[in-house]
């Protein structure tokens, strides 16, 4: 397959497809899923799940981009919040934080690593549609939270940046390498308290 392109074919069943793989990818992970598992619960055959998908991998990064896309679409209701910027910001923390250490969130960081020299253009398309798109609903928030006094920031992308990688302390890395037991809800919340009151301490106007 070339490194230059992505053998994607549209068609009536493609929603169907993508629904039904992302049901038992969610349930059964990257590895555990399978072809079968995937044509049978979005009740099409197998010819017609790899005349859409010829690669396991290529159907799970589509997934992996409307799931990220979805979540990117749900975080539009807070950026036209009235709440105060505490209140978003744990809510947006708590949404990253979430995903980037759930099995779907890993096994898509993990496949687009180990699949970068071959398949660099998978990478790209998933960045631009999932994190490249909330990363921008962060920094609309953020300019309009600025125009309402609510924060005090010069560099919109960079606080984004930051605010996205505050995200990722120390349990990302825990995740990615196997160090470690499985992240308990105390330690997400500890982790999502921290990211705000930095945060905060970085932005909010002071006095």
């Amino acid at each position: 397959m070339p490194a230059d392109t992505i053998p994607l074919r549209k068609g009536r069943k493609m929603p169907q497809v993508l629904e039904g793989a992302r049901k038992v990818f969610l349930r059964d992970g990257f590895e555990g899923a399978s072809v079968d598992d995937i044509a049978r619960e979005a009740g099409v055959s197998k010819a017609t799940l790899y005349s859409y998908f010829p690669d396991k991998r290529l159907l799970f990064l589509e997934v992996a981009k409307a799931e990220c896309l979805r979540q990117a679409e749900e975080a539009v209701a807070l950026i036209t919040s009235d709440l105060g910027p505490r209140e978003v910001l744990t809510m947006a923390a708590t949404r990253i934080v979430d995903f980037v250490l759930s099995d779907f969130g890993i096994r898509t960081y993990r496949i687009c690593v180990a699949e970068a020299d071959r398949f660099p253009e998978l990478g790209h398309e998933f960045y631009e549609s999932g994190p490249a798109l909330v990363r921008q609903r962060i920094v609309d928030y953020l300019r309009q939270a600025v125009a309402r006094h609510e924060l005090i920031i010069e560099d919109l992308e960079l606080a984004a940046d930051q605010f996205a990688e505050l995200c990722k302390a120390d349990l990302f890395n825990r995740i990615v390498f196997g160090v470690g037991a499985a992240v308990s809800a105390g330690e997400r919340r500890r982790v999502v308290a921290g990211v705000v009151e930095m945060f905060l301490a970085r932005y909010a106007p002071k006095g």
